[in-house]
């Protein structure tokens, strides 16, 4: 059986024009909403794993829309959620998350390949709304001043 990496990437996508964040709603838990993440691929940077899940998950292609993707130099550890553990092996409980922020011009309709449903929320909304806190403090201390 091939196991998850534990290393990971957190994508903040916001709208400067509306300073609201996009959320994506889990296939695998619907009451889970988050930005946008994903596992790290063998021989894969944390920038390119951001790309990678950004396009993946939205259809927005970073630098084919000469968009500007901000690594935030900061990752965090963090408790994997019971639910999510039997990804990985057995004796991983923790994984590490690297932070980006992606700001777009204006909110867009993303293309959703692994989600099923977006949201548009303020900075609030959206801290209230997901389930990961890890996801709530990077948006908090990112884009909370913002508003």
């Amino acid at each position: 059986m091939s196991y998850k990496n534990n290393q990971s990437v957190l994508v903040i996508i916001y709208a400067k024009s509306t300073q609201r964040v996009l959320m994506l709603q889990r296939v695998d838990d619907p009451e889970f909403w988050q930005s946008v993440t994903g596992t790290i691929e063998k021989g894969e940077r944390p920038f390119e794993t951001a790309l990678r899940e950004v396009k993946e998950e939205t259809g927005i292609d970073v630098f084919a829309q000469n968009l500007s993707l901000y690594d935030c130099k900061k990752s965090v550890e963090f408790e994997i959620f019971a639910q999510f553990r039997y990804k990985y092996a057995p004796n991983i409980r923790y994984a590490t998350e690297h932070w980006f922020l992606l700001p777009l011009e204006q909110e867009i309709i993303p293309v959703l390949s692994e989600h099923l449903a977006f949201q548009w929320l303020n900075v609030e909304q959206a801290v209230r709304l997901t389930k990961s806190p890890n996801n709530a403090l990077a948006i908090q201390q990112y884009l909370a001043e913002t508003n």
